[in-house]
């Protein structure tokens, strides 16, 4: 296993690098105002109510048009996840770290494409968003060697005539609710870290920055991750974001955001629902200095 390091920061004195970026600027030009479909279970699907996703400093275009789930769509997509679940929490951890470092790999590769997609949906400069793109490479590569570190738990001192052992397990069904500010590293880096130790996920990803996402679980698709092991429900937080925070088949929640909505979420995740047989762990990253 080689060494982890972080990734490098693009050089854009570099004549070849500032090229590059042009280049790569407009190949996402080239396929702005796509309509995007949910993944639910590998499968695609349309609907006819739409997030709209804008240039934040050109706010007449439009990234793209991303389906809108509702509740009915993000309960078939908890449905998937549980049944994906069965399976996934059972292939030999080294297999699922491989997926991340194979789609470090087609990222590392399509770096430059994944940035200026960044610079056109969350309006970064060139620097922000390759740093952006670094740090998402960074989370696929760590978390990948973290898993590996750890598959085999921990050592236990037992007592003479026991045997103690210590080994981690797989949750369940985790909620994905990621940012716009860091709208490729923190929503990579909190989806891959739940699908790396055998959960499966339910991404929501930010409303304004939906389709770098859609991007993403293209990539983990072509990295090897089985369908289901990662859903795309983006839609409304009132609508589908309580839905899925009470749903007595969520394990966990992992939200970065602002106060109020983490603590709303947190509030909600601990009211025990029908059905439910645990209490749900919140990892919550919110807004303001300290909090």
């Amino acid at each position: 296993m080689i060494t982890y390091k972080h990734e490098p920061f693009t050089d854009f004195t570099q004549e070849a690098n500032y090229n590059a970026y042009l280049e790569a600027l407009n190949k996402v030009e080239s396929y702005l105002g796509q309509d995007y479909p949910l993944i639910i279970g590998g499968e695609r699907i349309t609907t006819e109510d739409k997030i709209v996703s804008y240039n934040p400093a050109k706010k007449t275009e439009v990234i793209g048009r991303v389906s809108k789930a509702n509740k009915e769509l993000a309960e078939k997509a908890m449905q998937a996840a549980n049944e994906t679940f069965k399976t996934w929490k059972k292939v030999d951890p080294a297999i699922r770290a491989d997926v991340l470092f194979k789609a470090a790999a087609i990222i590392r590769r399509r770096k430059h494409e994944f940035s200026a997609l960044l610079t056109k949906e969350a309006g970064k400069p060139w620097a922000e968003a390759d740093a952006d793109t670094a740090e998402a490479i960074d989370f696929l590569e760590y978390y990948g060697r973290q898993m590996l570190r750890i598959k085999n738990g921990q050592p236990v001192e037992s007592r003479p005539g026991e045997y103690n052992r210590y080994d981690y397990i797989p949750l369940g069904i985790g909620i994905v609710i990621s940012p716009w500010n860091f709208p490729f590293a923190i929503m990579a880096g909190t989806t891959v870290a739940a699908l790396v130790t055998g959960n499966t996920v339910l991404l929501k990803p930010a409303s304004t920055t939906p389709v770098v996402a859609y991007k993403f679980i293209e990539v983990l698709e072509q990295a090897g991750l089985p369908a289901g092991a990662v859903n795309f429900v983006p839609g409304s937080g009132a609508e589908v974001g309580d839905y899925l925070v009470d749903h007595p088949k969520t394990r966990f929640i992992s939200f970065t955001g602002s106060r109020d909505v983490g603590l709303r979420i947190n509030q909600r995740a601990s009211v025990l629902n029908d059905g439910q047989i645990w209490i749900k762990r919140v990892i919550a990253e919110m807004g303001g200095k300290d909090t």
